[in-house]
């Protein structure tokens, strides 16, 4: 509780922004990492315009690799289901960058560059 000389109406209520913002945790953290390479993926709408973006396969990889880091770097220090939801979060992550890379190569070879040289 803080002494009365530093209560104010500002410090008594939460405004209505800071009530709604749930708190952050590392589960929410990773879960928002995830969201955004689904963004990159194209798989969501953005968050700000709300329409879906197109495929960014180097923004989604360095999105994922983020999230190795931060694999890497916490070993030893979560929780099992920390641990098991950073590790299913990682894989499923991986697959779908694999798929998402291959439709894209599959789409440029559909696209026949032609050996014709054009002025």
């Amino acid at each position: 509780m803080l002494p009365s000389r530093f209560v104010t109406e500002e410090t008594q209520s939460p405004s209505v922004e800071e009530s709604q913002t749930p708190a952050i945790n590392f589960v929410g953290f990773v879960l928002s990492l995830a969201h955004t390479v689904a963004v990159h993926f194209g798989d969501v709408a953005d968050p700000f315009s709300g329409a879906k973006t197109e495929t960014n396969l180097v923004a989604a990889q360095q999105m994922i690799d983020i999230l190795a880091l931060l694999d890497q770097k916490t070993r030893g220090n979560l929780t099992t289901e920390e641990r098991q939801l950073l590790d299913q979060v990682l894989l499923e992550l991986r697959l779908r960058y694999v798929e998402a890379q291959n439709a894209s190569s599959e789409a440029a070879s559909a696209d026949p560059v032609s050996g014709i040289i054009l002025p």
